[in-house]
């Protein structure tokens, strides 16, 4: 029997490290695959999943988060199950969290988030960001090395978000502190304010939420571009001569490396997706980083190539109502970041003695099925100004 049909995604600690086998085993077998001793049908096509996230009628949020773990009060029986998911909702994991929502809640919870995200909120922020990154860099690019999650893509990340709240930057440093990222001496300025202010948020809940999935997205994004840039050294000068590549260059980081591994749907009713029968009930697991190296979709889908054409098609931030509303801070973070970084350092490399030597590399990633991003990146460099 191989590996497909008896490996345990949900545990097996070698897809933590590279789970990119595993979903081509799947997909070869078929892009819809069940997998009964996981209780999931697995979607590794880059179409198929694409037709689930665009179709929110027949599969439903409410288990986007813990799969098939959640469980009901009630059977799920018959070709349609549209009043049981609507009945006991309220009682699965996140309910009365957006990424758990089916029309029209989801529609009115998204639309408060929208509220915090304004196109003229957004070009403030970015201000702040450009001012942001130097400092963040200040604070460590003397040692001419760093761990690169927690002396940048971490607070950065967090900080941007408090910004994008309205809290006040005289009160980041607190920040940093509350969540351990405590930085150096003067970091961050006092006296200088975000617009809006804590009392203008619309929604505590969808607060809570953007600043949660805010930090998460662009942190393992900033991590794996950098990764990319150190394993793929003439790259730094051509971004550099050419920083308008920047944007295209993020959006191949995303599609190699999906900051999501697994999202989930629930079958409403009785369907089929890819001519693969899915019945009511069944939990739909859908493999975004599978999706975005279908060779169907992507030439050479396991090659990283800056100037892929059609890059931006990736499913990383996913599609459809649920595609994430944060996708646009994302890249604006990567950008930035990328560009004051390239102007502040050369020769980015890897260190050896963390990660080994070429050939040997070796890297730690977070040990969790839902989400894919790395723990550490040690990196050494020649500081410039």
């Amino acid at each position: 029997m191989s590996s497909w049909e008896t490996i345990d995604f949900f545990n097996d600690a070698s897809l933590v490290d590279d789970p990119y086998p595993y979903f081509e085993d799947l997909r070869a077998q078929c892009p819809v695959l069940a997998l009964p001793h996981l209780g999931v049908v697995a979607v590794t096509g880059y179409d198929e999943a694409n037709d689930v996230y665009r179709d929110p009628d027949t599969f439903s949020s409410c288990n986007s988060v813990v799969g098939p773990f959640v469980t009901f009060p009630v059977p799920l029986e018959g070709d349609d199950v549209t009043e049981v998911v609507a009945r006991h909702r309220d009682q699965l994991p996140m309910y009365e969290h957006m990424v758990t929502m089916d029309p029209p809640q989801h529609t009115q919870e998204r639309a408060l988030l929208m509220r915090l995200i304004t196109p003229k909120r957004l070009r403030d922020n970015e201000a702040f960001m450009w001012r942001l990154a130097d400092r963040q860099l200040d604070d460590f690019l003397a040692d001419g090395r760093c761990e690169f999650i927690r002396a940048y893509t971490q607070p950065f990340a967090m900080l941007v978000v408090a910004d994008l709240l309205g809290v006040p930057e005289a009160d980041h440093p607190r920040f940093r502190e509350w969540f351990g990222l405590a930085g150096r001496p003067g970091e961050i300025g006092a006296g200088e304010h975000g617009a809006g202010g804590a009392n203008a948020l619309a929604s505590l809940r969808t607060a809570t939420f953007l600043f949660a999935a805010g930090q998460e997205t662009t942190a393992r994004l900033l991590a794996s571009a950098l990764k990319q840039l150190a394993e793929h050294p003439e790259l730094q000068d051509q971004l550099r001569a050419h920083k308008d590549r920047i944007p295209g260059f993020i959006e191949e980081v995303l599609r190699v490396e999906s900051p999501v591994k697994a999202d989930f749907r629930l079958a409403r009713r009785t369907t089929t997706v890819g001519e693969v029968e899915v019945k009511a009930g069944t939990p739909v697991m859908l493999l975004n980083g599978a999706a975005n190296r279908d060779p169907r979709r992507f030439e050479c889908p396991n090659d990283f190539r800056a100037d892929r054409p059609n890059g931006q098609a990736h499913l990383a931030f996913g599609r459809g109502i649920h595609s994430c509303p944060g996708g646009p801070l994302a890249r604006a973070e990567g950008r930035v970041s990328l560009e004051r970084i390239l102007d502040r350092m050369r020769d980015i490399r890897l260190s050896d003695e963390h990660h080994g030597p070429p050939g040997a590399r070796h890297f730690a990633y977070e040990p969790t099925w839902v989400l894919r991003g790395l723990s550490e990146l040690h990196l050494e460099f020649e500081p410039v100004g």
